[in-house]
C-alpha cells in the first residue's frame, strides 16, 4: 500500500472517530435532559378563560302531531290555555270550547348558548313533557322562544322530536325502556340575539383554575412569565390568575390566548379521599399519607334458626296439640386479625395493607373515617 494511500486512511479513521465522539456527546446530552414529568397538562386543559362561557337557555311550548301520546287537557289547564292561545294568534276562535285532543302536549325547552355564538348560528335543544303526556315520539314542536336570565329572547326552536324510549302497553302488562317523555331536537334553535363581548378590546384577561391550588397557580403563572419574557401573570388567589396583556399582544388577545393555552404545568394536588356511600366507591389521591397506626377489622355474623316442635298430650289426658318454638341463635366473629400501618407510608402501601385485611369497600370506608378520627391520616375526606 502506497503512503498516500495510508494518509488518505488514517484522515478517514481520524474523521469517524471524531464523528462517534460527536455523536456519544450528544447521546449523553440528551439523556441527561431531565424528562417533564408524565403528569404535566396544557393550560388549556387547566382554566377557563373568564368571559368565555355558555348560557342557559328556556322556553315554554307546544309539542303537536302525538299519536294520542298527548296530555289529556281536561287535567291539565295550562295546556289547554296555551292551545287556546296559540289557535287565536292563527285567526282561530276556540274559546268556550270543548278540546278533546289528546295529540298536543306543553313542554319545557332547554338549550346551552355556546359563546361568540352569532346570529343565524344553529344550536341543540332538549324537550321534556311538562304535563301527563305518555310520550313524545313522533311529535313537533312549535315555534319557541328561549329566553336567557335576562328575561331576553336568545334563540327560537322549532322542529321533530326525537326520542330515545319507547312505550307499549295492552289490557294487562305494559313496557316502557328508557324515558319517552324527553326529546331532543339537533341543530333545532336558531340563535337570533348575540351577546356582546369584544375579547380582543381587554386589557387585562382573568384565567379560573377548574381545581383552585395555591402551587398550581404558582407554576401557572411563571410558566406565562418566562414564555412571554415579562411579568405578565399574577396569581390573585388558589383560582384566579390575572394576565395584563403585553403591548406586542395588544388587540390581538385571542392570539395571546392561543399561545399560552399549549404550554405545559404540572398541577398539584391536595390529599383527599372522596367517598360515596351509597355505591362503596372510594377514591384516594396520590398524596394520601398515614401515620403509624394498627387495624383490626372484624365481621360478627349473627344467625337465627327456628325449629319448630309439635307436642302431643298423654293418651286420655284430654289435652290440645300444640307447637313449641325453638330458637338456635349462633354467633361468628370472622377476621380476628391486627395489621400495622407504617409510618408514611404510600397510597399504594396503604391500599395493599387494607386488601390484607381481606375486607370489602363498605367496611373499608368505616376503616378509613375511623383512621381520620384517629389523626393518623394525613388527608382530607370527603363523604358524597
Amino acid at each position: 500500500m502506497t503512503k498516500t494511500w495510508q494518509a488518505v486512511l488514517s484522515t478517514r479513521c481520524v474523521a469517524a472517530a471524531r464523528a462517534l465522539s460527536l455523536m456519544a456527546l450528544v447521546l449523553f446530552a440528551y439523556l441527561a435532559v431531565p424528562v417533564a414529568a408524565g403528569a404535566s397538562s396544557r393550560i388549556k386543559d387547566l382554566v377557563n378563560v373568564e368571559g368565555v362561557r355558555e348560557n342557559q337557555l328556556i322556553g315554554y311550548g307546544l309539542v303537536v302531531g302525538l299519536n294520542g301520546t298527548g296530555d289529556t287537557l281536561n287535567n291539565i289547564p295550562f295546556t289547554k290555555q296555551s292551545l287556546t292561545a296559540m289557535l287565536e294568534r292563527l285567526g282561530v276562535n276556540v274559546r268556550g270550547q270543548t278540546l278533546r285532543t289528546g295529540n298536543v302536549a306543553a313542554v319545557m325547552v332547554t338549550a346551552n348558548l355556546p359563546p361568540f355564538a352569532t346570529q343565524g348560528t344553529r344550536i341543540d335543544i332538549t324537550v321534556s313533557a311538562l304535563g301527563d303526556s305518555k310520550s313524545l315520539s313522533g311529535g313537533t314542536l312549535l315555534v319557541t322562544p328561549l329566553l336567557g336570565a335576562d328575561g331576553n329572547v336568545y334563540a327560537v326552536g322549532q322542529g321533530a322530536v326525537a326520542v330515545g324510549g319507547f312505550s307499549a302497553q295492552g289490557k294487562a302488562a305494559s313496557i316502557t325502556q328508557g324515558v319517552p317523555t324527553v326529546g331532543r331536537i339537533v341543530n333545532g334553535a336558531l340563535v337570533e340575539r348575540e351577546i356582546d363581548f369584544q375579547l380582543n378590546k381587554l386589557h387585562k384577561v382573568r384565567l379560573a383554575l377548574r381545581n383552585p391550588d395555591f402551587t398550581t397557580a404558582k407554576r401557572m403563572a411563571a410558566a406565562i412569565n418566562d414564555f412571554i419574557g415579562v411579568p405578565t401573570a399574577e396569581p390573585l388567589d388558589p383560582s384566579t390568575i390575572s394576565l395584563k396583556v403585553p403591548h406586542s399582544y395588544k388587540g390581538n388577545v385571542v392570539q395571546l390566548l392561543t399561545d399560552i393555552e399549549q404550554l405545559r404545568v404540572e398541577p398539584d394536588e391536595a390529599a383527599k379521599i372522596v367517598i360515596d356511600e351509597r355505591s362503596g366507591i372510594i377514591v384516594m389521591g396520590n398524596n394520601v399519607r398515614v401515620s403509624t397506626v394498627a387495624v383490626a377489622q372484624g365481621n360478627l355474623t349473627v344467625s337465627i334458626t327456628e325449629s319448630p316442635q309439635v307436642s302431643q298430650p298423654a293418651p286420655f289426658s284430654q289435652g290440645k296439640t300444640t307447637t313449641v318454638n325453638r330458637t338456635k341463635i349462633g354467633v361468628q366473629e370472622d377476621g380476628k386479625r391486627l395489621a400495622v400501618v407504617r409510618n408514611g407510608v404510600s397510597l399504594q402501601q396503604l391500599v395493599d395493607g387494607l386488601n390484607a385485611l381481606g375486607i370489602g369497600p363498605r367496611d373499608l370506608i368505616s376503616i378509613l373515617q375511623a383512621i381520620k378520627a384517629a389523626g393518623a391520616i394525613q388527608a382530607d375526606i370527603v363523604v358524597m
